[in-house]
């Protein structure tokens, strides 16, 4: 057989076989014409309604704070159902409507009361110091308008909105590494606070109960024990399962769930409790590890099922240049999750 021949057929046979090794996903990207991540979901009027990160390529150079990371808008999507076709509804806020933000509009989330809806973000201030402020809207899609200032006493990144059954709204939030929570202590902002060693108590999340006006917090943000299921706080050695970021809480049958990223074990975990306060007892993983270094989650009801809403990197191939997607979620009799791999 000559050279050439052999050749070709050597890569057609290596062609065949990464294709069988390269993992094919169960889910496919909701929308191609933009970059989205870190899609919260919610239910409203009937309807899903999607409040992703909008990525973009700004040519910032990678590095461990993110500054890659550098979205500067929100679009909203919408979906009647969790298969039908999507509607971006185009831009809802700027970081050019923000008057006190600097950069990098992160993670965002939602909640609806009382015929407004309320959008919550995390920027950086003019000082480059992670705030989270609030928009509101009488439409779910928007446009929001933000206030003036960003919510006192809030900081660092990934706000996530509870509206408990009790009638209460508890917003939990924070992300080490690029989303500084490291640098807070008792609510108080150290610039050179460094990452926990090994054998240190892990870095928690934190949370508050939100004012009736939604505004404002009505309470100081408190730390939020994540417990191993012999009752022992984490400590930062145990990355798979300590948080990281991305939190996100909803309630099933009575219980309270908190998951979260692992981050730099890129786990989506999860932890239950009695209270939207905790503490949270770790029970195992809801998503496996993404295509891409980052996995960012929401878990919503819809019409009797659940469903997973999560990200990864299959249009692009590139960290900062996410997808969105979305799969069913289920649990086993015990309300323990079923974890899910993105990937057959």
């Amino acid at each position: 057989m000559p050279f050439y021949r052999t050749t070709t057929l050597l890569c057609l046979i290596s062609l065949a076989a990464n294709a069988q090794i390269r993992p094919q996903p169960i889910s496919q990207p909701l929308v191609s014409h933009i970059y989205t991540a870190d899609p919260s979901a919610h239910v409203f009027n009937g309807k899903l309604y999607i409040y992703p990160s909008h990525d973009v390529e700004s040519g910032i150079k990678e590095d461990d704070s993110g500054a890659h990371f550098d979205m500067r808008d929100y679009h909203i999507l919408s979906m009647d159902s969790p298969t039908s076709k999507v509607t971006d509804h185009g831009v809802a806020l700027s970081v050019n409507d923000i008057a006190w933000a600097g950069r990098q509009l992160w993670a965002p989330d939602a909640a609806y009361k009382k015929g407004m809806y309320y959008l919550y973000f995390p920027v950086k201030d003019k000082q480059d110091v992670f705030r989270i402020g609030v928009a509101s809207s009488k439409r779910p899609e928007g446009p929001f308008t933000p206030e003036k200032a960003p919510l006192e006493g809030t900081y660092s990144i990934d706000p996530c909105v509870l509206a408990a059954t009790n009638g209460e709204y508890y917003l939990y939030f924070g992300g080490i590494w690029g989303g500084q929570l490291q640098r807070w202590n008792n609510n108080t902002y150290d610039a050179n606070a460094k990452l926990r060693t090994p054998d240190e108590p892990a870095i928690l999340p934190r949370m508050a109960r939100l004012s009736p006006d939604m505004k404002q917090l009505a309470e100081a943000p408190k730390e939020i024990q994540l417990l191993d299921e012999t009752g022992k706080p984490f400590l930062e050695k145990d990355n798979d399962k300590r948080f990281f970021e991305g939190p996100w809480v909803h309630q099933y049958k009575n219980k309270y769930y908190f998951s979260y990223s692992t981050g730099d074990t890129h786990n989506i975990a999860y932890a239950i409790g009695d209270s939207p306060y905790g503490p949270f007892t770790y029970k195992g993983v809801v998503l496996k590890p993404v295509q891409g270094w980052t996995n960012h989650h929401s878990i919503v009801a819809f019409e009797g099922k659940w469903y997973l809403f999560y990200h990864d990197v299959q249009l692009s191939g590139k960290t900062h240049l996410r997808n969105i997607k979305v799969t069913e979620l289920t649990y086993n009799p015990d309300g323990t999750i079923v974890p899910i791999s993105a990937y057959k």
